[in-house]
Order: structure tokens, then C-alpha cells, then sequence
């Protein structure tokens, strides 16, 4: 059976981004789209104008937000007001609030326009790699409705902002990243956990020993940055830190990591999706030291695609993303990451990269999500 399926992301940026930016979420949806493409299903990509897909693009004329002069322009001032706030000028504390409804008003157009379409008739399933609050569109919609949960069901700040939302959708169908994702919000209309497909192509195999520790990710205290930083000083390994430092968590970088930084532990800025590969393929192993419940985390897939075992702490999806004494180690605190780290050499690399083929490949991905839409129609039937 052939489909018509629309996949929403979002338009504030491109699908897929343009290799700046750090949008997991947007990659997926793409590989998703060309995956079903290849499989002969028509597929409606709902984006930016500037969209690469094989796909119908629909992008109600509008691209991405930074392209969007009007749009950015507003932003700007915002930003602009908001940094006014970190100076203690707390009566702009507005301009926070309005930039997030300055963006959800730009993906809201877009939202209108999906659903004009379908309650024309024009697909039989509608999937979501988006924002929460789309989804309130999709109340009239009678064609089975799918959204991916890519956040901590708890996110922000252990609030259950994102369960509590979730879970007044009866009628969406929210497909989880791992089964550890559900466990906070069991009555959440989960219908299926589909891992997130990493690019087996794109993260090439290296059998070659790595010489320093890894870590990348956002630089925020839950990822516990920190924590990897000590385990490398404890262990007198070099350490390469990649990911974005944001503004609101400015104060965490200068007091806990900064100080740290030497010709051993060095920062090397946002690496674009085209050259981490080297990143992962040279280092002897990824750490992982998270200080809460990871959904996922495509970081660990994409470095032991390339070879590199990864070292985590056992919270959240990681007993199912690694492979414990196979593919890396799962720990329980920094003195387990430190021994972990002493016998990284007894991993085998072509196990990580097997282990990842067999389990986390976008191909794998792309054909859970086409069984479940078929599944879901014959069963409407």
C-alpha cells in the first residue's frame, strides 16, 4: 500500500539545517521524508522555502526565520532587550516571552496551512518532528496523527511542562525514542518506540585508536560537562569539548568548565554536521556523564558508528543505546567513568560500529515508521 504522508518539522530553520545549526529533529524528519520517498509513498515535507527535499515541499512562502528580514529584524531588537537583562534592566524581561511568540507565530502559519490540506482529503497520515504546540491543530483532523516525543517527558527543570501537554492529546499517536522516554508519563498515548536512525554513510568507520576523550552536546549542567572534565584530569587525558555554550548558561561555562581549558582540555567550538566525523572518529572514547534521563541522545550512535565506544552514566535511554562491555561502558557514577576510561582499550571497535548498523540505522528508522503507519491504517480499517 502506497501512502500519503505529511511530515511537519518546523520553518524557523531549514530541512535539513544548513550544517550551522544543531537541530536533530529537523535531520530526522528529513531522513524520514527521502526514506519514504525511495519507498514510493508520496510524502508532503512541511518546511521552509529553502528546504532541500525530494519530497513536495510546502512552505507557505515563507523561509526559514533568519532569511525572513521582517521576522529577524524583530528578533533582533528582542535579543537586544534581552541581553539588557543579564545587566539587571529586569523591566525587559519581556523580551524573552516575545521572542518564543514570535517564533511560535512564524511556525503557526505553517500549522494553518497543514491543516487547510488536511481536511481537503490530502493524506492519509500526518507525522510531527515539531513543537508541542502545533498539535492543536490537528483536534479536527480524522486521519491518524503521529508525533515524535523528542524531549525528556519532565523537561524543563523536572517540571513535567512537556507530560502535562502530551497528555491532553487523547488522539495523537506520540512515538517514543526509547522505552525509558514513557516511563514518567504511562498515560502519555504512546503507541511505539522507534529509535533515532543515525547516518551510517555519513559517520564512516574508523578501526584506528583514538587519543583523547570526547565529549559533545549543548553545554548545559545536565549533560555534566564538568564531570567529564575532572574524569580526564583524574585519568591525565587530553579531553575535546564540541557543542553550542547558550547564553542562559553563560555563568556554568565561565565558573566550571572555563577555568579548566589547557593545551589538554580544549574547547572546539559548534562543529558543523560535515566535519564531526573526524571529531569522533580520532577519539578513544565519547563520555557521557549526564545528570539526567536522556531520551536518546544520537551522540552515542554517531560516534559508535564511526568506532569510538561511548561511556555514560546509566540514566535514562543509555542501557539501550550502549551495549554495556560491548560498544562501552555503563556507569554509575564519576569513579566508575574513571576506571571505565583505564579499560577502553578492551572494546572493539568494529563491535561499535556493528552494533549501530544492526540497531540505530536510518534505514531500521525509516521502515519502523512505515510499519507503523500501515499498521495504524489497516487496523482503522
Amino acid at each position: 500500500m502506497k501512502m500519503k504522508v505529511a511530515i511537519f518539522g518546523t520553518n524557523y530553520a531549514s530541512t535539513p539545517p544548513d550544517g550551522k545549526q544543531i537541530y536533530a529533529p529537523l535531520n530526522l524528519a528529513w531522513y524520514l521524508t527521502e526514506g519514504l520517498v525511495k519507498k514510493g509513498h508520496k510524502v508532503f515535507l512541511f518546511g521552509s522555502s529553502d528546504s532541500k527535499t525530494s519530497a513536495t515541499l510546502i512552505s507557505n512562502g515563507l523561509p526559514s526565520f533568519d532569511k525572513n528580514k521582517e521576522w529577524s529584524r524583530a528578533l533582533k531588537k528582542l535579543v537586544e532587550k534581552e541581553n539588557l537583562v543579564i545587566k539587571g534592566k529586569h523591566e525587559f524581561m519581556w523580551a524573552t516571552k516575545w521572542k518564543e511568540v514570535l517564533r511560535e507565530n512564524y511556525e503557526l502559519m505553517l500549522a494553518v496551512k497543514l491543516q487547510e490540506m488536511a481536511q481537503k482529503g490530502m493524506f492519509d497520515v500526518i507525522q510531527f518532528h515539531s513543537p508541542l504546540r502545533v498539535l492543536h491543530f490537528t483536534q479536527s483532523i480524522k486521519i491518524p496523527v503521529f508525533f515524535t516525543m523528542h524531549d525528556p517527558v519532565m523537561h524543563p527543570f523536572g517540571s513535567g511542562t512537556v507530560k502535562t501537554i502530551a497528555e491532553s492529546f487523547k488522539k495523537v499517536n506520540f512515538v517514543s525514542i526509547s522505552n525509558a522516554q514513557r516511563k514518567p508519563a504511562p498515560k502519555i498515548n504512546w503507541t511505539e518506540t522507534i529509535y533515532n536512525g543515525t547516518d551510517t554513510n555519513q559517520f564512516k568507520f574508523s578501526g584506528k585508536e583514538g587519543g583523547y576523550l570526547a565529549f559533545a552536546g549543548r553545554v548545559v549542567p545536565q549533560k555534566g560537562l564538568d564531570i567529564a572534565v575532572r574524569v580526564a584530569q583524574k585519568t591525565n587525558k587530553r579531553l575535546k569539548i564540541a557543542g553550542p555554550i547558550n547564553a542562559e548558561y553563560q555563568s556554568y561555562w565561565d565558573k566550571e568548565i572555563k577555568p579548566h581549558l589547557s593545551s589538554k582540555i580544549t574547547y572546539e567550538g559548534i562543529i558543523p554536521l560535515n566535519k564531526i566525523q573526524k571529531f569522533y572518529q580520532e577519539a578513544e572514547a565519547l563520555l557521557m556523564p549526564i545528570k539526567w534521563a536522556e531520551s536518546f541522545g544520537l551522540v552515542m550512535t554517531e560516534a559508535m558508528a564511526c568506532g569510538t565506544p561511548v561511556i555514560a552514566f546509566n540514566k535514562g535511554s543509555i542501557p539501550e543505546v550502549i551495549k554495556n562491555n560491548k560498544t562501552g561502558f555503563v556507569v554509575k557514577n564519576e569513579k566508575q567513568m574513571i576506571k571505565a576510561v583505564k579499560k577502553i582499550d578492551t572494546i572493539a571497535r568494529q563491535d561499535c560500529r556493528e552494533w549501530v548498523e544492526d540497531n540505530f540505522s536510518i534505514e531500521n528508522m525509516v521502515n519502523n515508521y512505515e510499519k507503523l503507519y500501515l499498521k495504524t491504517l489497516k487496523c482503522k480499517k
